[in-house]
């Protein structure tokens, strides 16, 4: 005799949240977000794998490291921990490997999210990202996105939980 060793939880709430994360046709609701949010990966990702100072030396990476940890005018990174954490790999000369893994991310977590292939694996890609842009100081769409994303893994993780495909 097999045990089965899953989980099944509801989604409580008002009947629009049910239905938003339980019924395998909202998917069509969540279509516009994840094409939206991997073609904007896929042009980030476009600007970076073809120039060779991300790919190839990760000069670009390692200028914008300097200029946000500068402190004047403004700093850019506010916090800390973050700031010594990013300041330890420009030390370290992480850029040079660092860089081409930023790029190729983008381009990996953009193209799964235009096919809809691992879609939340590449969302939690992509909303680790961004929140590190984020605290790197970039403003952007990097918040935007990173909302999209955390909703599209709500929405594939609570799937999951209910036995939605």
């Amino acid at each position: 005799m097999e045990r089965t060793l899953t989980h099944q939880a509801p989604v409580r709430g008002p009947a629009f949240i049910k239905a938003l994360y339980n019924d395998t046709r909202m998917g069509w609701f969540w279509l516009p977000f994840r094409l939206f949010a991997g073609y904007l990966w896929l042009e980030a990702a476009s600007q970076k794998i073809f120039d060779p100072k991300w790919v190839q030396t990760g000069e670009a990476l390692k200028g914008f490291w300097q200029k946000q940890l500068q402190l004047e005018p403004r700093a850019g990174i506010e916090v800390g921990w973050y700031r010594d954490f990013i300041q330890s790999l420009l030390n370290s000369g992480a850029y040079t490997w660092f860089a081409p893994l930023i790029a190729y991310s983008e381009l990996v977590i953009g193209i799964a999210l235009v096919l809809g292939a691992f879609t939340g694996l590449a969302a939690l890609g992509g909303a680790l990202m961004n929140w590190n842009y984020v605290m790197a100081g970039t403003a952007s769409l990097n918040g935007l996105l990173l909302a999209i994303e955390v909703f599209l893994v709500l929405a594939w993780k609570v799937a999951g939980w209910v036995g939605v495909d």
